[in-house]
């Protein structure tokens, strides 16, 4: 979702590469980007100098247009040049899609975190049997209409058409380990909250930062609550690891995110989203000072633009990382109910 434009951010890039366009983001580490058929319309895809051959973080959605996509890289600008091994940062069908088609057409390893593996495994498996009834009973309880409820009560559905399944096996990434990537050192962070253990890099050596989606430069990464996990506190995780980038990383790093531009300011860009979720809970805060409100009701109160239906189901889903985020502070507490719908009051 949007946020202000980050003025005080350096771009050191004045224009994205185009389809099939490689732009060298810095030494040894080349910059794509692959179409998406959402809103936000693609993916950053980097490529790391690996010996004779180049490492892969994420692969974009599985549909023709990314395949072709690869496969006019590969004939092109990569030309002759050797994959040789792909690392996923989250289960998100924008950057796991293709893995299962990138490791049997190329033969390459896989490498992700151990939480979205099998988070991206069980979601390919479990589409087509997803719990539709327990889907509409948890936006209806949350305050969604019923006409809503519909719309997004199904959307799981759609992860199995986005993605090439999940190769058998993967070499596990963890918090703290460091992996040689060609002649470079790169450090393992995980941060939850937009994903549950998403994995990005860091080279201290050549101050380059591989941030996957948990800091982009002008928009707020989307932070939910998930069906099935509704007493969770996403956001918490969140604003946690960004304080924990804050202290690991210095400021003056090339960021290297997986949407929008590269930049420099990873602090002020940190503390930025942090501001811009406090506000945020002082939307909620001053929508249910007197009124009880559900967390369906508080979407037009925090959003203040027409939603569609995948746009909608995400807002919904942040509100309610949100009001979580706020119960667990004591911010705010569940009124009485007599109809089944789950509402909060101001403390």
């Amino acid at each position: 979702m949007l946020t202000r434009p980050a003025e005080s951010l350096q771009f050191p890039f004045p224009e994205a590469p185009k389809t099939g366009e490689v732009i060298e983001a810095a030494p040894g580490i080349l910059w794509v980007r692959l179409k998406l058929p959402f809103r936000l319309n693609h993916v950053n895809i980097y490529l790391i100098e690996d010996g004779d051959g180049l490492a892969v973080v994420d692969t974009g959605i599985s549909n023709d247009v990314s395949r072709a996509a690869w496969e006019q890289l590969l004939n092109g600008p990569l030309k002759g040049r050797r994959l040789s091994q792909l690392i996923v940062t989250h289960y998100h069908p924008d950057h796991v899609g293709l893995a299962g088609w990138m490791v049997e057409r190329f033969g390459l390893p896989l490498s992700m975190s151990k939480t979205e593996y099998d988070i991206a495994a069980r979601f390919s498996a479990r589409s087509r049997t997803l719990d539709v009834d327990g889907a509409r009973k948890f936006f209806r309880e949350h305050g969604l209409d019923q006409k809503t409820t519909e719309m997004v009560a199904t959307r799981g559905l759609d992860y199995l058409t986005r993605v090439t399944g999940i190769p058998p096996t993967y070499r596990r990434l963890k918090m703290g380990d460091t992996i040689k990537i060609g002649g470079r050192d790169f450090k393992v962070l995980t941060g939850g909250g937009h994903s549950q253990e998403q994995v990005m890099l860091y080279c201290e050596a050549d101050a380059l930062f591989l941030a996957a989606d948990q800091v982009l430069a002008r928009i707020s990464p989307n932070v939910s609550v998930h069906v099935g996990e509704a007493d969770t506190d996403p956001l918490g995780a969140y604003i946690r690891s960004l304080d924990h980038l804050k202290a690991e990383i210095p400021p003056d790093v090339l960021v290297l995110p997986g949407h929008q531009m590269p930049f420099y300011g990873l602090h002020t860009r940190a503390s930025e989203l942090q501001a811009h979720h406090a506000v945020r809970c002082g939307l909620i805060a001053d929508a249910v000072r007197k009124v009880p409100r559900s967390p369906g009701e508080l979407v037009s109160f925090v959003f203040h633009i027409e939603l569609d239906p995948h746009q909608l189901s995400f807002a919904f889903s942040e509100v309610l990382a949100h009001v979580n985020y706020m119960l667990g502070r004591n911010e705010l507490k569940w009124a009485p109910s007599t109809d089944g719908v789950k509402r909060v009051l101001a403390t």
